[in-house]
């Protein structure tokens, strides 16, 4: 064998297998939402004996239910419906943005169980007080979640921010640089005597949750694979999933869209560079521009959207310039990226029928596929089932769907 041959890979072991096999099992009924151990068997290739050994492990965490008996029609005994558990171990997520803090649990279905927004100012605040005010909340979750019999295993940090390595890099409408979110939130966590073990903390970018929630849950789980998500809040963030799958970039940081440069001598920007998009799109940006005050927040864009509908000027023309600049931003992501559709949430949401007109007129006229055409859905606006809290805690679900052998224990006694 020469020096470089490639090295084959170790043969799995027992463990390693009946590892896997617990999660392949896991996952089919997951999917199924409702199966039998024959029924799992079938999907899954394993003998039926095997598939009732890793099933009564499964019930015994805590990760799977039975109930009733299921008859397919056909000959044979009725196999006992298996389902996975509304109780035990959970997601928790949480979302640090510059105006509020959410903190919900979400079981192994995906429903969201326990959830708590608070608003308030998070600028100019020194990040360990926004993150220990944040685990306070996030302590109140847990306990009403508790009294469900879920017991969130680990909590994911949902933040507007280029997140790496378990560190803020930057946030520029927080203020936030080189900040070490997720030491602070487990440390915050553990002082606070939440609960009986510490809880692992990751972290993440908002608007790469938000996108997989939108994936995950969307239109029932029925949204294309492929498409591009932008959610406006303070600032402007996006992500793009491809083939199901989040594309990250060499370092992470891929979906920065409200700072690309829609004027590169406009207004400056918080990042440090002129005429991002944010600062034209993003919240205080659409105030100012229909006449609002800009610090007004939720009250203020409640106010903006009810101008609109009753035809105000200003308000349209504010809401129309900014889906113009939109329009021209996502076209250039558009024909780069070719994604199926593009989805609009956050504030963007409410704001579509004034928005979106706009930006659909400049992406039919600017993408070069010919495929884009005015009215045709492929802008639209993102359900209402996710947000970036959901999903930090569905993908904390994710991983115990993977390998709850390593999350074994955790059952709520």
């Amino acid at each position: 064998m020469t020096s470089d041959s490639p090295v084959p890979p170790p043969k799995a072991d027992k463990a390693t297998v009946r590892r896997h096999n617990l999660s392949l099992v896991l996952r089919t009924v997951h999917d199924e939402g409702e199966a039998t151990r024959a029924g799992v068997a079938a999907r899954v290739g394993l003998t039926r004996a095997a598939v009732s050994s890793l099933v009564e492990q499964l019930l015994d965490e805590g990760f799977l239910t039975e109930r009733g008996k299921t008859f397919s029609g056909q000959a044979g005994r009725p196999g006992t419906a298996l389902r996975v558990a509304r109780t035990g171990p959970a997601g928790l997520g949480v979302e640090i943005n510059v105006d509020y803090v959410t903190a919900c649990v979400v079981d192994l279905s995906g429903t969201d169980r326990v959830r708590l927004v608070e608003r308030m100012d998070n600028r100019g605040v020194p990040p360990a007080e926004v993150i220990a005010h944040a685990a306070r909340i996030a302590a109140r979750v847990i306990s009403s979640a508790e009294e469900q019999e879920l017991r969130p295993v680990a909590a994911q940090l949902a933040l507007p921010a280029l997140v790496s390595g378990g560190t803020v890099r930057q946030a520029p409408n927080l203020g936030w640089n080189r900040v070490a979110v997720e030491g602070l939130f487990a440390q915050s966590l553990t002082t606070l005597g939440t609960t009986s073990r510490p809880l692992p903390v990751s972290a993440e970018n908002e608007a790469n949750l938000a996108a997989l929630a939108e994936l995950w849950f969307g239109n029932g789980g029925q949204r294309p694979d492929t498409f591009l998500y932008l959610t406006g809040e303070i600032g402007v963030g996006g992500a793009l999933v491809l083939d199901g799958r989040l594309l990250r970039g060499a370092h992470g940081f891929a979906g920065e869209i409200g700072h690309v440069v829609v004027d590169p001598d406009g207004p400056e920007c918080r990042c440090g560079a002129r005429g991002c998009l944010e600062q034209y799109a993003g919240q205080r940006a659409l105030l100012s521009a229909a006449g609002l005050d800009d610090n007004s927040g939720m009250p203020g864009l409640a106010e903006l959207e009810r101008r609109a509908r009753c035809g105000d000027s200003t308000a349209v023309s504010a809401l129309e310039d900014a889906g113009r600049r939109l329009g021209v931003v996502l076209s250039g992501a558009v024909n780069l990226f070719d994604p199926d559709a593009v989805m609009l949430g956050g504030i963007f949401r409410p704001l579509m029928p004034w928005l979106g007109p706009a930006a659909d007129r400049e992406l039919t006229g600017r993408v070069v596929s010919g495929l884009w055409t005015e009215g045709s859905g492929r802008l639209r606006a993102s359900s209402s089932s996710g947000d970036a809290a959901r999903g930090a805690a569905a993908h904390v679900v994710r991983d115990v769907l993977a390998d709850p052998a390593g999350y074994a224990g955790h059952r709520t006694a």
